[in-house]
C-alpha cells in the first residue's frame, strides 16, 4: 500500500534523523583507531573513555522519552541534529587540548544530543504513521544508509586529512538537516484516536511513576531486558570490530596499489558489513508484520550467538571467509532491530509510548554501553573470550524471547494489542 502524505512527511523527516544519529555514532569507532595510536592509550582505556561517549546516548533516552512526550516529538529531533553537529565541532576543537580528555567531553555532549531521537523518533512514527511496519523498515533502511556512510566517509577522509578536520566536516550535514527539518510539516497523532498537534503535554511525576508502573508490571517488562541484551551485544560488536579487523593476520596479506598505501582493508570491510545491514533491517522491518515479534528474537539471537562463537575459528580460514562472515553478521545484527521495535509497540499503550521507547534505548545503549568498558578489558586478555561474552548475551537474549514465546507475556498486564503478541 502507497504511503500517504502525512506518512511520507513524517518518514523523510525521522529517516533524515535517523541517518544521521547513526552517521555520527558509527564514525566514533574509526576515530576510535586513530586515537589510540594520537594519544597512546590502551584498548581498555580508550574503551572506558568512548563508553563515557555512548552511555549518555542511551542514558538519556529515557528522559528523551519524556521529553517527546511533554514537548512534541518534533522539536526534540530537532535539538538531537542541532546538538550533534554542535559535538562534533566541539570534538575536532580537543584536537587543540591535545588530550584524551577533551575527546571524552565532546563525546559526551555528543551523547547527551543523540539521546533523545530514538524515543522521539519512534514515538512520532508509532503515533502518526498509518503503514507503521513499512515506514520501520524504511526508517531503519535510512539508519544503516547513516550507519554505513559515517564510517565510510570518515576513513576515507583520514586518509588525506588530520582526524580533527575529518570530524568538523562530518558536523556540517547536521546543520543541513536542521534547516530541512524546520520546514517539515505533519500531524504527529494522525494514526491513533487522539487529535491535536505536536503541541506540550504536562507529565507529572505521579504520573510518570504511574506509567512506569504500567510498563514494568507487563510483558513490557521482559523487553526491557530483552532489548538491553540485543545492546549489550550490538555495541560490543561495532565498537571494537574495526580494531579487532586491524589486527586480523589476513589484513596483513592484502597488496594495496601504490598511492594507497594508507589506506585500512579493516575499515572497508567493517563498511562492508554496515551495507549488508541494510538488507538485514529491510527484511526485519517487512517480516513483522508476519512473524511474532518474540519468535523472530528467539530466532535471530539464537543465529547472533552461532556466528560470535564462530569468529575465532573463520578467522583462520583466510579472508574470503572473513569476508563471508562479516556479511552474515551484518545482515542478523540487523535484522533483528525491527522486531525489538514492533515488541515495544504491541507490548505499550500509544499514551506511553514516548516513555516506553525511552526505557527501550536506555536499555539498549544506555546499559548496552556497559559492554564497551567490560569488553576493552575482556579484549586485551583474549579475542577469544570477548566473543565468547559477546554469544552469552545473545543467549541470554534468545531464553528471555523463547519465554515470550511460550507465555511469559502473560504475566501481569496483557500486551497492548494480544493477536498481534500470538
Amino acid at each position: 500500500m502507497a504511503l500517504n502524505a502525512n506518512d511520507r512527511s513524517i518518514a523523510g523527516f525521522t529517516m533524515t534523523g535517523h541517518a544521521l544519529v547513526h552517521w555520527f555514532e558509527t564514525s566514533i569507532p574509526i576515530f576510535l583507531v586513530v586515537w589510540i595510536v594520537e594519544f597512546d592509550v590502551s584498548v581498555a582505556w580508550i574503551g572506558i573513555v568512548v563508553a563515557l561517549g555512548y552511555a549518555p546516548f542511551g542514558l538519556g533516552a529515557l528522559p528523551g522519552g519524556i521529553l517527546a512526550d511533554r514537548f512534541g516529538t518534533k522539536r526534540l529531533i530537532l535539538f538531537c541534529l542541532a546538538g550533534m553537529s554542535s559535538a562534533f565541532l566541539v570534538l575536532a576543537l580537543a584536537a587543540v587540548a591535545d588530550s584524551i580528555y577533551a575527546v571524552a567531553v565532546g563525546l559526551v555532549l555528543w551523547g547527551i544530543a543523540a539521546s533523545v531521537y530514538h524515543p522521539a523518533g519512534l514515538s512520532l512514527i508509532s503515533t502518526g504513521v498509518e503503514e507503521r511496519g513499512t515506514v520501520f523498515a524504511w526508517h531503519g533502511i535510512a539508519g544503516n544508509v547513516g550507519i554505513a556512510l559515517g564510517p565510510f566517509v570518515a576513513a576515507t577522509l583520514l586518509f588525506v586529512l588530520e582526524w580533527q578536520y575529518v570530524a568538523a566536516i562530518l558536523a556540517v550535514p547536521g546543520l543541513v538537516a536542521v534547516a530541512y527539518g524546520l520546514r517539515a510539516e505533519f500531524d504527529p497523532v494522525a494514526a491513533t484516536d487522539a487529535t491535536g498537534s505536536d503541541s506540550p503535554q504536562a507529565l507529572s511525576l505521579s504520573e510518570l511513576r504511574s506509567n512506569s508502573r504500567v510498563l514494568f508490571a507487563s510483558a513490557f517488562a521482559i523487553v526491557f531486558v530483552i532489548v538491553t541484551f540485543e545492546g549489550l551485544f550490538y555495541r560490543g560488536v561495532l565498537t571494537f570490530l574495526p580494531e579487532i579487523l586491524h589486527g586480523l593476520p589476513a589484513m596483513a596479506e592484502i597488496e594495496l596499489a601504490a598511492g594507497l598505501e594508507g589506506i585500512e582493508p579493516g575499515d572497508y570491510i567493517y563498511v562492508g558489513l554496515l551495507v549488508v545491514g541494510m538488507a538485514g533491517q529491510y527484511t526485519g522491518g517487512k517480516l513483522t508484520s508476519r512473524v511474532p515479534a518474540a519468535r523472530g528474537l528467539a530466532v535471530i539471537f539464537t543465529i547472533l550467538a552461532v556466528l560470535a562463537l564462530a569468529f575465532v575459528p573463520v578467522t583462520a580460514m583466510g579472508l574470503g571467509m572473513i569476508l563471508v562472515y562479516c556479511a552474515v553478521l551484518g545482515f542478523f545484527l540487523f535484522a533483528i532491530q525491527p522486531f525489538y521495535q514492533e515488541a515495544v509497540a504491541v507490548y505499550t499503550p500509544p499514551d506511553t509510548r514516548g516513555l516506553s521507547y525511552g526505557y527501550t534505548y536506555l536499555g539498549e545503549f544506555g546499559l548496552g554501553a556497559t559492554s564497551i568498558a567490560i569488553g576493552g578489558f575482556v579484549l586485551s586478555e583474549s579475542l577469544g573470550l570477548f566473543f565468547a561474552m559477546l554469544a552469552g548475551f545473545a543467549l541470554t537474549g534468545a531464553l528471555l524471547s523463547a519465554g515470550l514465546v511460550v507465555g511469559l507475556d502473560r504475566v501481569g498486564i496483557l500486551a497492548t494489542d494480544p493477536e498481534r503478541a500470538d
